[in-house]
């Protein structure tokens, strides 16, 4: 009896190894499967992680060109408020600039010495179309630029001649004008034509 207790328990253990070692496969091919698994996830991982970085990229870069688009639309609207800006300041100039040359010529015509009574009452007449067009463009805001006596600017005044500084004048001194000069506000419309002491 011991004989067959000793088969049966070596039996016994025999069979329990045998099941004990089924499972350990079963888990193995389990396992293997996983691993499997996981490499192909790994790898869709990987792609999903390089098209998010492209996306990014590209949002990334869509985004600079909207703010620069931005940026430059606004730096349009203000350089077209700032043209508005001007033409309103300095609207007229170009009249302006077309008159002169008349009061050039009116002025012209009042220097004129007339000892008749004819061109008396014609000097009269020159004389008050000139203050009408004086008043007129100072209405305007065009002013005549002050020259003589005056130090030289070469902004608002342009030298066509030059002279030897004489007694009680300075160099760079204006000694006289040629052509008055005119301002439409802070802007030169035509430099005044000087004479200048060197």
């Amino acid at each position: 009896m011991s004989e067959d207790k000793k088969v049966e328990e070596t039996e016994k253990t025999a069979e329990e190894t045998n099941e004990k070692s089924k499972p350990a496969k079963e888990t193995t091919t389990k396992s293997e499967k996983k691993a499997k698994k996981h490499g192909k996830s790994n790898k869709q991982i990987e792609e999903l992680q390089t098209q998010i970085s492209e996306l990014t990229g590209k949002v990334d870069a869509i985004t600079d060109q909207y703010i620069r688009a931005k940026a430059e639309i606004a730096n349009i609207q203000k350089r077209n408020e700032k043209e508005q800006a001007n033409l309103v300041k300095y609207d007229g100039q170009h009249l302006a600039k077309d008159i002169l040359p008349v009061i050039d010529n009116l002025e012209r015509a009042l220097s004129i010495e007339v000892s008749d009574e004819s061109g008396v009452q014609l000097k009269k007449g020159i004389q008050m179309v000139y203050d009408h067009m004086s008043k007129a463009l100072k209405d305007n805001n065009v002013t005549e630029i002050e020259a003589e006596g005056q130090s030289f600017d070469p902004q608002i005044h342009q030298a066509v001649q030059t002279v030897p500084v004489e007694d009680g004048k300075e160099a760079d001194q204006i000694v006289s004008v040629l052509q008055k000069g005119y301002m439409l506000k802070d802007r030169v419309l035509r430099p005044a034509m000087v004479v200048v002491a060197q």
